[in-house]
C-alpha cells in the first residue's frame, strides 16, 4: 500500500470511529486495571501490616509475662523457623540481643525503610514495626516487601504489554475495515468519474451482503437510470429541434438568395437577410456542437495529436485575415509537442480562440501565440494587447450567449467561448485568464497518454 493510500485511509470515517472506540476502550481500561491494582495493593499493604502488627503484639505480651531472656530466645527461635518475618531486638544500650534486620529505625511506629545492598542480598525495602518495651528494650518486626514490589511491577508489566497488544489490534482492525470501507467509496467514486467522463451507462457495483452500502448503491442507480433516462429525452428533444428548424431554415436561405437574383434592387435587403439566417444556422450548429461534446461522444475519437502541426495550421489560416485588419500574429511555437485527444476538436478551440483575438481587437493590436512544454505539462497561451476584459466580467466570458456591452454590435453567436469551455473540460485541460494587459488565455493540456 502506498503512503498516500495509507494516508486517505487513516482519514477515513471509519478509522477515526475505530479509533476513537480503542481509545475509549483504552482509557476503560486503564481506569480498570487501576481500581483492581489499588484494591490488590491495599490488600496486600494490609495483610502485611497485619501480620507484622499481630507479631508484635504477641511478642511484647511474651515479654511482659516471660522476660527479656525468654523473649530473647522467642525472636532467635522464630528468626529461625519464621523466615517470612524479621527482627530486631536491642537492650537499653543499643546493644543487639537478637534478630537478623541490618538495623533499627530511628523513630516508633510503623514506617517503610531501605535496607542497603549486601553482599549476599540486595537492596531491599522493609515494612518495619518498632515498640518500646519496659526498662529501655526496643523490639522492632518486619517484613520484606519485595514481593508486593515484584506483584505491582508484574501487574503495571502486564497492563502495558495489554494495552500495547489491544492498540496494535485496533489498529490493524481500524485498518482492515477502513481498506473494506473506502474500496466500496472508491467503486462509487469511479461510477461518479465515469459518469462526469460522459460515460453515462456506468453503474456502481452492488455486492449481496444487503447492507447500508448496498441499499445506498441500488438507490443511487435507480437515481443515474433515471437521470439518464431524463438526460437522453432532453438531448433528443434538443436534436430534434435543432435539426427540425435547420431544415426550413436552409430552405429559406435557399428561397433568399433566388429571389436575390431575380431581384438586384433590394440585393443589400436580402444579403442582411441571408446573413441573419446564416448566423442562425451557425447558432444551431454550435449548439449541436456543444451537446455533443459535453456528452462525451466523441471521446471515442481520441488519437495523439501533434499540436504543433495543429497551432501551425490554424496560424496559417488566420495571418491573412489579421493582417488585412493591420494586425500581426507572433508565433512562437516549440517543435514535437504531443497530446491525446480529437485533433478536430482541439482545431476548433484553437480557432475560437485566435478567431476571438483578432475580432475584438483594433486596428495595430499584437496577437501571441505560444506553445511549449513544461516539465511533464502542455501549456498554450493566445493572448493580445487588445481592450481585454473587465476583471468583475471575466468569469462569466464561458457562459452561453454571453457577450460584452462593447461587443454587441460585432457578428457572432456568443457561443465561441462556450465551445472553447466544453473542448476543454472534455480534454480536461486547464483555462486560465489574465489581462497582461488585453485578454491573455491559457490552455494547461493532460500529458498525451
Amino acid at each position: 500500500m502506498s503512503f498516500a493510500r495509507l494516508l486517505s485511509t487513516f482519514r477515513t470515517t471509519s478509522f477515526a470511529l475505530g479509533a476513537l472506540y480503542a481509545v475509549v476502550f483504552a482509557a476503560s481500561t486503564i481506569i480498570l486495571g487501576s481500581i483492581v491494582y489499588w484494591r490488590v495493593q491495599t490488600s496486600l499493604d494490609r495483610e502485611i501490616t497485619t501480620n507484622i502488627e499481630a507479631e508484635a503484639d504477641l511478642l511484647r505480651e511474651e515479654f511482659k509475662s516471660q522476660g527479656l531472656e525468654e523473649l530473647t530466645r522467642t525472636v532467635k527461635d522464630r528468626g529461625t523457623f519464621i523466615p517470612a518475618l524479621d527482627y530486631l531486638l536491642l537492650d537499653k544500650d543499643g546493644k543487639r540481643l537478637a534478630g537478623e534486620l541490618p538495623y533499627m529505625p530511628s523513630g516508633l511506629g510503623l514506617m517503610d525503610m531501605k535496607v542497603p545492598k549486601r553482599s549476599d542480598t540486595p537492596e531491599s525495602m522493609y515494612r518495619v514495626l518498632t515498640v518500646p518495651l519496659d526498662g529501655g528494650i526496643k523490639l522492632a518486626v518486619g517484613d520484606d516487601l519485595g514481593a508486593i514490589l515484584e506483584i505491582r511491577h508484574a501487574f503495571l508489566k502486564a497492563l502495558g504489554w495489554a494495552l500495547l497488544a489491544f492498540v496494535a489490534l485496533s489498529f490493524l482492525g481500524g485498518l482492515l475495515l477502513s481498506r473494506a470501507f473506502m474500496s466500496r467509496v472508491n467503486a462509487i467514486t469511479r461510477t461518479a468519474e465515469a459518469i462526469i467522463d460522459g460515460k453515462l451507462a456506468s453503474r456502481i457495483p452492488v455486492r449481496d451482503a444487503d447492507d447500508n452500502i448496498d441499499r445506498l448503491s441500488s438507490t443511487l442507480n435507480r437515481m443515474l437510470d433515471r437521470t439518464q433516462a431524463l438526460l437522453e429525452s432532453l438531448v433528443q428533444v434538443s436534436n430534434n429541434i435543432a435539426h427540425s428548424l435547420r431544415t426550413p431554415l436552409g430552405n429559406l436561405r435557399h428561397l433568399l438568395e433566388g429571389v436575390r437574383g431575380r431581384t438586384p434592387k433590394d440585393k443589400t435587403t436580402l444579403d442582411a437577410a441571408i446573413a441573419e439566417v446564416d448566423t442562425i444556422l451557425d447558432t444551431f450548429s454550435a449548439l449541436l456542437r456543444i451537446a455533443q461534446i459535453e456528452a462525451g461522444v466523441r471521446q471515442s475519437g481520441f488519437r495523439e495529436v501533434d499540436l504543433t502541426e495543429l497551432f501551425g495550421k490554424v496560424i496559417d489560416a488566420f495571418s491573412d485575415l489579421a493582417e488585412d485588419q493591420g494586425k500581426t500574429i507572433v508565433a512562437e511555437i516549440q517543435p514535437a509537442v504531443r497530446t491525446w485527444g480529437d485533433r478536430e476538436l482541439l482545431a476548433e478551440m484553437v480557432a475560437s480562440l485566435l478567431d476571438n483575438a483578432v475580432r475584438h481587437t483594433p486596428q495595430g493590436s499584437r496577437i501571441d501565440v505560444r506553445l511549449q512544454a513544461e516539465n511533464s505539462q502542455v501549456v498554450a497561451v493566445i493572448g493580445d494587447d487588445g481592450p481585454g476584459i473587465p476583471e468583475e466580467e471575466r468569469d462569466r466570458i464561458f457562459d452561453r450567449y454571453y457577450r460584452l456591452q462593447r461587443s454587441i454590435d460585432t457578428p457572432g453567436s456568443g457561443l465561441g467561448l462556450s465551445l472553447v469551455a466544453a473542448v476543454a473540460e472534455l480534454h480536461q485541460i486547464k483555462l486560465g485568464t489574465s489581462n497582461s494587459p488585453g485578454l491573455q488565455m491559457t490552455m494547461t493540456f493532460t500529458p498525451s497518454q
